[in-house]
């Protein structure tokens, strides 16, 4: 599960709704660790089942944004990648979706339609044959 940053707080809600039903079922859910879309998917599989969540960082934890460490320290299956400190957020975010999208059976996503890094991760989701799920905030 993959989505923008900049996230109204009702679409924050419903995220965070749909992460815990999809936990509680049963299903694992990968995603990254930034404030916005990551950020709800997260708080609603940790309140389902922490086991059933991994969050895979772009950079190390301590380059993450403050809000987002203290639920992060918490997140059992974290993955960081401490090598990409030197790459531009924008660069470690591409490898590091690329990274869930060779995890995952299912990509969800949360995108405007100007989210270039986004929709070209569902691109590639989708040329490696993932079913791919897009929701559009405008």
């Amino acid at each position: 599960m993959l989505g923008s940053r900049h996230v109204p707080i009702t679409h924050q809600k419903l995220i965070e709704l749909m992460t815990f039903a999809l936990v509680s079922e049963g299903n694992r859910v990968i995603t990254s660790g930034s404030t916005g879309t990551n950020f709800a998917a997260i708080r609603g599989a940790l309140r389902a089942d922490p086991s059933l969540l991994t969050v895979i960082l772009p950079q190390s934890l301590d380059r993450q944004p403050t809000e987002s460490r203290e639920q992060l320290e918490s997140v059992m299956n974290l993955v960081e990648h401490p090598e990409n400190n030197d790459l531009s957020l924008g660069e470690a975010s591409a490898l590091c979706n690329q990274e869930i999208i060779s995890r995952c059976q299912q990509l969800i996503c949360f995108a405007f339609h100007d989210s270039r890094t986004l929709l070209q991760t569902c691109k590639e989701a989708e040329e490696q044959r993932k079913v791919v799920t897009i929701f559009y905030f405008d």
